[in-house]
């Protein structure tokens, strides 16, 4: 339940699953492309085990949705969306900006939002409402003009809720790769998307990774992980509920401990051990704990090299100096600075997103947040004083690359 970890061994089991699916999500693709609706209601049927009346959710059952959701877990959804807003607005660039570089040539960028897009919300062992605003919040700051979303059935009323608070415009009872198909390829009652963003099983992300020609995604975001930085002066039990907390999520999910205390990794391999006991998520959590542990490292010089090697989703530092070390980390989704940083805080209140690469993914892509919903798009404005400023350079460098029409496009300019 609790071990030591060989860290090459643990990073490259993170990512082998996918491979393995590849072939039936393809399967899965194929047959949405060709059967659309008639794919999903079949797949819905043979995976969720429901014969589905409507894929999609109607505004009524929306509104009818508050009446099943007590009404404080309502209002701390309103005030965790408006904490998530709060804090995608601070990421807000300007529609254009323009700066003149030098007389007569004028450089800038106008973002323009994306006009469509689509959020995967899982379901299943559990409701996830928190996601539902985490992948919705951000799109509707950026100024996304329609927003729909997919999550398995039953539908919880919890995910609607949540969903209806976040302000998306369409909700479809579909779940794993099929959904994903859907968005990306549109179906006739699933109008296609720009881009699809959220996390799944390894289904709904090898569907992501296979329809990047068919939309843009956020990036690979599989089961939960966490890795904890800790040195001697770290409370074992705080190190060990936040290891519990990751565990609770998914079978597949993966908690390691990298430590320069042997004696820490001990004590909170007992913690772990203990809470596992009457975690009301047990058979869960044992199974996430079969591949989760820990690592001894020298010294916290190899501590940082080790966890950017891991690239986590969550990254906890929980060391004696921890903002001297926030300095250092290269590569994390989310970085929870201090004893009382629990990572739950990020997941559900504190404002900031935690939809995140996973498998090391860190290393290539940052969280979701307000710029995955734009499009940037330089912009230049150029008198006549600035082509000459660079009308001898424009030339020489057309003509070397043998792009004699490139050249002549701005002569003529300067001889007109």
């Amino acid at each position: 339940m609790w071990q030591a970890l060989d860290i090459e061994t643990w990073i490259a089991g993170r990512r082998s699953d996918l491979d393995r699916v590849k072939g039936p999500v393809s399967d899965i693709i194929g047959r949405v492309r060709e059967q659309g609706d008639a794919a999903l209601l079949d797949l819905t049927k043979k995976f969720d085990g429901i014969d589905l009346a409507e894929i999609a959710v109607s505004e009524e059952e929306r509104e009818a949705a508050y009446d099943e959701v007590d009404a404080q877990l309502v209002a701390s959804l309103v005030e965790a969306e408006e904490r998530i807003s709060r804090f995608h607005e601070l990421q807000r660039g300007r529609d254009l900006w323009l700066q003149e570089v030098e007389p007569g040539i004028t450089l800038g960028v106008k973002t323009t939002p994306l006009s469509r897009v689509g959020a995967y919300v899982p379901g299943g062992r559990a409701a996830y409402p928190s996601t539902a605003l985490m992948c919705t919040i951000p799109a509707k700051v950026a100024g996304v003009a329609e927003i729909c979303c997919c999550t398995p059935p039953p539908v919880n009323p919890i995910t609607l809720v949540a969903l209806d608070i976040a302000g998306v415009d369409e909700v479809y009872r579909v779940g794993g790769a099929q959904a994903i198909a859907a968005m990306a390829l549109g179906t006739d009652t699933v109008p296609r998307v720009e881009k699809i963003v959220g996390p799944g099983n390894v289904y709904v992300t090898a569907a992501k990774m296979l329809l990047r020609d068919a939309a843009e995604i956020d990036f690979p975001a599989g089961p939960s992980e966490i890795a904890i930085l800790a040195d001697g002066t770290a409370n074992p039990t705080f190190v060990a509920a936040d290891v519990l907390a990751q565990a609770e999520h998914d079978p597949n999910a993966a908690c390691v401990l990298v430590t320069t205390d042997a004696t820490l990794a001990d004590r909170v391999g007992a913690e772990v051990k203990r809470m596992a006991a009457s975690a009301q998520r047990r058979e869960i959590v044992e199974k996430a704990l079969e591949h989760s542990g820990y690592i001894v490292v020298r010294d916290l010089d190899e501590g940082v090299a080790t966890v950017d090697g891991i690239a986590p989703e969550h990254l906890s530092v929980q060391v004696a100096d921890p903002l001297a070390v926030l300095n250092r980390i290269r590569s994390a989704g989310s970085i929870f600075v201090g004893p009382y940083a629990a990572v739950a805080c990020g997941d559900y209140a504190s404002g900031t997103n935690h939809v995140l690469p996973t498998a090391g993914y860190a290393s290539l892509y940052s969280g979701l947040d307000v710029n995955h919903f734009c499009r940037r798009s330089t912009v230049q404005v150029i008198t006549r004083e600035g082509l000459e400023a660079i009308g001898d350079v424009v030339e020489m460098i057309a003509d070397a690359e043998g792009l004699h029409a490139h050249a002549e496009s701005v002569r003529v300019r300067r001889r007109g």
